[in-house]
């Protein structure tokens, strides 16, 4: 048991630290060899645990996919509505690019031409946007005027953007700029009498 702990958390070091290396020197370029270092075990011991590069990359991903998965299991509260909650997990999801590494790791890895995604975060995250705002759609949320996948492709792009942007510039991730985003593009797309009731700074704890 104990044994199977200590390669458990080797295992976990490992992916936050390739995780650290894609995220501070590319993909393309990062080696085993800094990876291992930053984790403090051997080459040896990196190869125990994933036999290439491609391996530990994969499970990076697997990992980054996880924690996306937990930004956007969000319940709904009672009486709100899916557009608040649409704006209130985007802020989630600006939070946790911020802190955290691995998450930021497997966004930068869907976007890497030089391999096929093996968990396309950025992917996943537009089918999550499309689903909610169709919900909103037919809840009657969204003005007549607007459809759904209209609003899919700017909530995506700028969001998308925003995780680009924010790998060199942290402000690109801030509340205050997911917060002005809303604040841009709900009264365009949201009816009037439903504009009042919702917070473009969001409403749930990061």
């Amino acid at each position: 048991m104990v044994k199977q702990e200590r390669a458990l958390r080797t295992r976990d070091t490992l992916i936050r630290s390739a995780a650290e290396i894609f995220d501070r020197e590319g993909f393309a370029v990062a080696s085993l060899t800094a990876i291992s270092t930053l984790a403090g075990v051997s080459n040896g011991a990196l190869h125990h645990h994933f036999v290439s590069k491609a391996a530990l990359t994969d499970a990076v991903e697997e990992a980054a996919l996880a924690r996306l998965l937990v930004v956007t299991d969000a319940v709904l509260p009672l009486g709100a509505s899916r557009m608040q909650l649409l704006v209130d997990v985007t802020h989630r999801l600006a939070g946790a690019l911020r802190g955290d590494v691995v998450l930021r790791a497997g966004f930068e890895l869907s976007g890497e031409v030089s391999r096929p995604p093996h968990a396309d975060l950025r992917e996943w995250w537009r089918r999550w946007v499309e689903e909610t705002l169709k919900q909103a759609d037919s809840e009657g949320e969204l003005r007549p005027e607007v459809t759904a996948p209209d609003v899919v492709s700017a909530v995506v792009a700028a969001t998308v953007g925003f995780e680009v942007m924010g790998v060199r510039e942290a402000e690109w991730l801030s509340a205050d700029t997911v917060t002005r985003f809303w604040r841009l593009l709900l009264p365009t797309v949201v009816p009037a009498a439903l504009l009042a009731d919702l917070d473009a700074e969001g409403t749930c704890p990061l």
